[in-house]
């Protein structure tokens, strides 16, 4: 799409906007509905579609995507009514008589940018947000997603006219085309490098961001933890979608004395769910190109591979690697790793490794498995990130109860449920006075008796 289609298509939507259409909520349930009938529609098309991308089964575009984004989007058609309310707040005295409320209004017209590793979910949630909460959306998708991006364009053009939802597919080009313009919202997801391009774009009109980033998220063994139930849960949070989840465990904190047995228990755990050979496997996934395929085998070093380790470039494919004595030298720590490979980290004072984890970057996630309860309370009270678990991974986000999103580095804002819907509102404040009654004191000249009750009864 060229600069000036992009110009038109925003122009079209300003212009549906301020029809005020979408400020009706009945207006909004029902789109909710259509887009949550052509998801379920087009679930085979949209898991082949992860499969031709990313190399996932169907199982796991459904419990990974599709599934979780039906699951926001009717979560959306429940509630939008309720948190499009006015809520009455309480009116000063000074203030009477009048009726205070914060009235929820969509921001208006919105771009969401979502990424290649999980291209549907991460488009159709934060669509269904926006669309809940009252406003238009342009929506663009990652362009290493092709398969996906296309299937997303079909389901959206089918649900809405353009001048309300549209996809914009294409590049870099296109990015900046978009970028250039003046939005109501942009809802970013991606990598920090280029989210510090899109604050500094946005910056530029003064136009709020959503920025869902991510960073190296630690993953913190105690020596008290369930090693076999924390082997197992860590293998299928590191690699899911073959390692390509921003809240994936990016590395292994383990406590020196149980690391030789918490090994042990993961190298079962990646046999028994991906086999003898997992390149073998058809439902292990792939790495989304070539370019990240030839990233990730420069962040593996053969001498410290202690399990897994073999590729195939033909596919893109990288077996789960497991990696033993790493240091934060290896080049494997110096990046988000957003890949099938684990390093292993020891520490041998737990009070001492939380306080250098107080002095890195703040990563979206961060994951304790202990039986410890003043180590998981200080992992929850004293270190800042976007969110975690205790003795689990990557499930705290696949609810609509709990907002999704980053802190510092690895992001500002957040999403799912109310918390989407907050992200797409401006809570405006109103003051409605009474014309009955018109109380003297605050006009000139301070003269008046009441003034004098009144400063008495504010400084009693």
């Amino acid at each position: 799409m060229t600069s000036e289609q992009i110009t038109r298509l925003l122009d079209a939507q300003r212009a549906f906007y301020r029809t005020g259409k979408t400020v009706d909520v009945r207006f909004r349930i029902e789109q909710l509905k259509k887009l949550y009938s052509a998801v379920k529609q087009y679930q085979t098309e949209i898991n082949d579609a992860l499969k031709t991308d990313l190399g996932k089964s169907h199982y796991e575009g459904f419990m990974c995507e599709s599934g979780l984004a039906m699951t926001e989007i009717s979560y959306m058609i429940r509630h939008a009514k309720k948190f499009s309310r006015r809520k009455t707040v309480y009116t000063p005295i000074a203030q009477f008589p009048s009726h205070s409320y914060v009235q929820p209004v969509p921001l208006g017209c919105t771009l969401i940018m979502s990424p290649w590793n999980y291209p549907f979910l991460l488009t159709i949630d934060p669509l269904a947000d926006a669309i809940a909460a009252g406003n238009t959306a342009i929506v663009k998708p990652s362009a290493y997603s092709p398969a996906t991006s296309a299937i997303i364009a079909k389901i959206v053009a089918e649900c809405f006219p353009p001048d309300y939802v549209a996809v914009v597919q294409g590049g870099r080009a296109e990015n900046t085309a978009l970028l250039d313009r003046k939005f109501d919202l942009v809802f970013f997801t991606g990598s920090q490098s280029v989210g510090r391009e899109v604050l500094r774009r946005t910056a530029e009109h003064l136009t709020p961001v959503v920025l869902e980033l991510g960073g190296k998220s630690p993953c913190i063994v105690d020596k008290t933890a369930n090693l076999p139930l924390a082997a197992k849960r860590i293998v299928f949070g590191k690699y899911v979608n073959c390692g390509q989840t921003c809240v994936a465990p990016d590395y292994i904190l383990c406590d020196a004395q149980i690391k030789d047995a918490f090994v042990k228990e993961v190298k079962a755990q990646i046999t028994a769910q991906f086999g003898e050979k997992p390149l073998d496997n058809k439902d292990f996934g792939k790495i989304i190109n070539e370019k990240h395929y030839a990233r990730l085998l420069g962040l593996i070093d053969d001498a410290k591979v202690i399990h897994g380790g073999e590729s195939d470039g033909g596919s893109c494919r990288i077996a789960p690697t497991v990696m033993d004595g790493v240091t934060w030298d290896d080049a494997v720590m110096g990046e988000e790793i957003f890949g099938p490979i684990m390093p292993i980290l020891t520490f041998e004072h737990f009070d001492a490794m939380i306080d250098d984890l107080k002095q890195k970057d703040k990563p979206l996630a961060l994951y304790l498995f202990s039986s410890d309860k003043d180590h998981m309370r200080r992992v929850t009270t004293e270190l800042s990130y976007g969110g975690g678990c205790i003795n689990d991974v990557v499930i705290h986000l696949a609810t609509s109860e709990m907002g999704f999103g980053g802190v510092g580095e690895s992001g500002m804002g957040a999403y799912h449920g109310k918390r989407g819907f907050d992200a797409f509102t401006h809570y405006k404040s109103v003051v409605d006075k009474k014309t009955w009654l018109d109380l003297p004191m605050r006009y000139q000249p301070y003269k008046n008796p009441l003034y004098a009750w009144m400063l008495k009864m504010v400084l009693r």
